[in-house]
């Protein structure tokens, strides 16, 4: 029989991400933040490759990059409004770790299974900021997916992507409860 963890299962059937534009500071600093980042990177690596990477954004950094968007995006030619959201996603921001996906050559874990790690990261790592009482969410955006922007922002190497911004703060207000998905509707039992 199971060992259950009810508050362990309580949180991930309440858990709610917090929209980044109602964060605000005080952030985790680095000793607060080290658990955060401790607990994201117990995430199922496939064959500890260790698939990925973290740099942690603080405000002179997150500054520095909402400078470099419009340049970006005129070039691109994204429209405006897209251009301003981005913008306010690094300039309005306090705190953000940049979850690299950054996968290891090898004949044994597909790329694309070391993708999906990185991914569970970005998951990993809300939670984590979540259960620590930080309010966090999860967002990419086109800046993320513009090679130039990465490479010269960031300082990714050519195989690495940007998986997720994770941007952690103090909520200034809870956000109300989502519908959420209909079980019935996205689950299919096989029997035989």
């Amino acid at each position: 029989m199971p060992t259950p963890n009810p508050a362990a299962l309580d949180f991930l059937l309440t858990r709610r991400s917090r929209p980044s534009k109602t964060l605000t500071t005080p952030v985790p600093d680095r000793p607060a933040l080290m658990p955060l980042l401790t607990a994201a990177a117990r995430t199922p690596d496939h064959g500890k490759l260790e698939p990925w990477r973290f740099i942690v954004l603080t405000r002179p950094a997150l500054t520095r990059l909402s400078q470099m968007v419009p340049t970006r995006g005129v070039a691109l030619g994204i429209d405006p409004d897209k251009i301003t959201k981005a913008t306010d996603q690094f300039g309005n921001a306090d705190l953000a770790i940049a979850v690299i996906s950054s996968p290891k050559p090898t004949d044994k874990i597909p790329q694309i299974e070391q993708v999906y790690s990185a991914g569970a990261v970005c998951l990993a790592l809300v939670n984590a900021a979540l259960a620590a009482g930080w309010g966090a969410n999860w967002l990419s955006g086109w800046a993320s997916h513009d090679r130039t922007f990465i490479t010269e922002g960031l300082r990714l190497a050519s195989h690495e992507t940007v998986a997720g911004f994770i941007h952690i703060g103090t909520e200034t207000n809870p956000p109300p409860e989502r519908p959420r998905p209909d079980l019935d509707a996205i689950t299919t039992w096989v029997d035989t």
